[in-house]
């Protein structure tokens, strides 16, 4: 079964370009809102690194989501498109200065801090402004996940977060600074997750953590556990919406929330995903020795995930319906990488062919224009400063 498209409307433009259906968006935002008002404390923030197209980020404003922001540029988009800065966290392993004082002038919720050379400029430049900063601390549980290698974050090795082992002596030195004020704990443990079984045990790590602060009588009002939740790559039409009633289920089940306390989300893909598709047109199909090539106007600059993480998509030809043959689906980048897929079933595909490559809605656009709104680096020749050799 393939998806359903404007084919009509897409032959007037010039290719390639990402596709959103805001229909799929919206419905998936509804089974979320759905979801959600079951749950008097859960609160979910969308994870603004998965995609910061503007017209896609003021839908899922209107819904009523808040945003997990990595970079000063993506608060920068979150603002915006109209998120109000008290839903908007700040996450990320290396946030610069101005960063910072970014979401300070902004007065944004919280920042999830990493490690506590961050906590320390944090405080230092909030003292600067005479304000008080909101932090959460993001704790490595050491919890692994069933997913791609390049895409787990909560293991002991990985650059994230701050170790268990660690937590006591941050939350002793936050209590003793005067613009921090502690305000809960952070945790992610990777994405593209679908066994619920990996956020059962990130949940029994959370539950020792916090019977370990109430024994020194720390009270924690903020439980913020990431997110994670992955999609169904291989059927974008037969589960279009992810399994987000299991998800927040297992949350509830698992999950010793006091009473006092919110639970937050940080959802990305889950959200977007699905709705994206890359359109390619075929520029050529080359027989080979052994296969055939459907070489595609479209690279890895343009979706960068197959070269990078071996992801797969599927892969549709949506001017086709003539009886299938197997080619691999390859880019015009001048890389050996720039392959799509490969041994791929297509309807028999022809010169100028619209070719789709679904589940493109996360990590798709904003890989290939500037990840994690991050601004592109300036460049010099020695010509221009003498300092140079």
């Amino acid at each position: 079964m393939k998806g359903v498209f404007p084919v009509d409307k897409f032959r007037e433009l010039r290719t390639p370009f990402y596709y959103y259906d805001t229909k799929i968006l919206r419905d998936t935002l509804d089974c979320i809102r759905r979801e959600l008002a079951k749950y008097d404390n859960y609160f979910v923030h969308y994870a603004v690194k998965a995609n910061a197209n503007p017209k896609l980020l003021t839908i899922i404003r209107e819904c009523g989501l808040g945003a997990d922001c990595v970079s000063g540029g993506e608060i920068r988009a979150a603002i915006k498109a109209g998120f109000p800065a008290d839903k908007i966290v700040y996450a990320g392993v290396g946030k610069a200065d101005w960063e910072i004082n970014l979401g300070l002038d902004y007065n944004i919720f919280c920042f999830n801090v990493e490690s506590i050379p961050e906590l320390e400029i944090i405080n230092e430049l909030a003292a600067a402004k005479g304000k008080v900063a909101n932090v959460a601390f993001r704790i490595n549980p050491d919890v692994g996940a069933h997913t791609h290698a390049n895409i787990t974050t909560g293991l002991a090795e990985n650059k994230f977060g701050i170790n268990m082992a660690d937590m006591d002596r941050v939350i002793d030195l936050a209590q003793d600074l005067k613009n921090v004020k502690f305000i809960g704990l952070h945790f992610h443990i990777g994405s593209q997750i679908l066994d619920m079984g990996d956020f059962a045990a990130l949940c029994n790590r959370v539950n020792e953590l916090q019977d370990k602060l109430e024994a020194r009588h720390i009270r924690i009002e903020y439980v913020n556990v990431g997110g994670g939740l992955g999609i169904d790559y291989a059927h974008p039409n037969r589960q279009a919406v992810p399994d987000f009633k299991s998800y927040f289920e297992t949350y509830d089940n698992c999950l010793k929330l006091r009473s006092y306390q919110t639970l937050h989300f940080e959802l990305g893909r889950s959200v977007v995903a699905q709705c994206g598709s890359l359109i390619s047109k075929v520029l050529y199909v080359k027989q080979g020795t052994n296969k055939q090539f459907a070489i595609l106007d479209a690279g890895m600059t343009d979706l960068i995930r197959p070269a990078l993480y071996q992801a797969y998509h599927k892969i549709e030809n949506i001017t086709s319906d003539e009886a299938p043959e197997t080619y691999d689906v390859v880019g015009p980048i001048c890389e050996s990488s720039d392959v799509f897929g490969k041994a791929i079933d297509l309807n028999r595909v022809r010169r100028g062919d619209l070719i789709a490559l679904r589940s493109a809605g996360a990590y798709g656009e904003i890989m290939a224009s500037s990840y994690n709104c991050r601004e592109l680096p300036q460049s010099y020749t020695s010509d221009e400063y003498s300092f140079f050799v």
